[in-house]
């Protein structure tokens, strides 16, 4: 299984033309693109699962720089998620911010 990060989307791309640009290519399990959880608006990026790892990497060679509505897609097989500190809480010692030390 490979999941392949597709960048620099228009606004205006819509999920089955991903899907059906990938599907030249093999089988596609999932595309998704990613919408801002405050407006709901895509944020020009998404994802696209494809099973067979052949199939993906000739896909990623193919599509990279390929136009859709005007601008160069960005395709490269996706990166894991970095972890991140949630839940509002600062992480100290990393040299951001003073924390108060004790009187005594």
């Amino acid at each position: 299984m490979t999941n392949i990060f597709v960048g620099n989307l228009s606004y205006g791309a819509a999920e089955s033309e991903i899907r059906s640009m990938f599907e030249e290519y093999g089988t596609v399990n999932r595309t998704s693109i990613i919408t801002d959880r405050d407006t709901g608006q895509a944020r020009g990026f998404g994802f696209v699962e494809m099973p067979n790892d052949d199939e993906a990497q000739r896909a990623i060679a193919a599509l990279n720089g390929r136009e859709l509505h005007g601008r160069a897609l960005t395709v490269n097989e996706a990166r894991p998620k970095a972890e991140r500190f949630g839940g509002g809480q600062r992480r100290f010692g990393s040299g951001g911010g003073s924390r108060r030390q004790p009187r005594w």
